[in-house]
C-alpha cells in the first residue's frame, strides 16, 4: 500500500535535510553538441547552492564551463530530488571548502587541476510515489513555494 502523499512543508524539511546530509547525486550535463554526459559527484549544500569539483579534464567540468545548465538527481528511484540549475567555476570560501572536504572525504583544493563549481537551483521537485507527483515542484524560477 502506498503511504499518503506527503504535506509540501514536510517535503520541503524532507528534501533540505537530502541536501545537507547526502553525499553524493547523479550529475548531468551536456557538451556544446548536445551529448549528454552523467556522472556522479560529491556536493555540499551551501548557503541555498550545491558545491561541486571534479577534474577539469573530466567531460562534466568541460561541459559546465562551455555550458552552465545542468541537473542532478539524489535519492532513489522512489525517493527522489530533481534538481534543475546553473553552475559557475567558483573559489569556495575557506569554510565551505573545508566543509567540502570533510563531507566528500576528498579536498580538491590542493589539487589545480580540479575547479570548484557552484550550482545554484532554479527548479526543485522531490516526490516518492505516484501521489506525490503532481505537487512535486517545491522551488520553481529560483523561489521556494513552500
Amino acid at each position: 500500500m502506498t503511504a499518503a502523499p506527503r504535506p509540501l512543508d514536510v517535503r520541503k524539511t524532507d528534501t533540505l535535510a537530502r541536501l545537507v546530509n547526502d553525499v553524493d547525486a547523479w550529475v548531468s550535463t551536456a557538451s556544446p553538441d548536445g551529448t549528454p554526459y552523467l556522472m556522479p559527484l560529491s556536493f555540499l549544500w551551501s548557503d541555498e547552492t550545491l558545491l561541486l569539483s571534479t577534474a577539469r579534464t573530466n567531460p562534466t567540468a568541460r561541459n559546465l564551463v562551455a555550458n552552465s545548465a545542468v541537473q542532478l538527481a539524489l535519492g532513489e528511484v522512489r525517493d527522489v530530488i530533481h534538481v534543475t540549475g546553473t553552475a559557475e567555476v567558483v573559489e569556495p570560501t575557506d569554510a565551505e571548502g573545508e566543509a567540502f572536504a570533510i563531507k566528500a572525504g576528498f579536498d580538491p583544493r590542493p589539487l589545480a587541476n580540479y575547479p570548484f563549481f557552484r550550482v545554484t537551483p532554479i527548479k526543485i521537485q522531490a516526490w516518492r510515489e505516484v501521489n506525490e507527483l503532481k505537487d512535486r515542484v517545491l522551488m520553481d524560477d529560483g523561489r521556494w513555494l513552500v
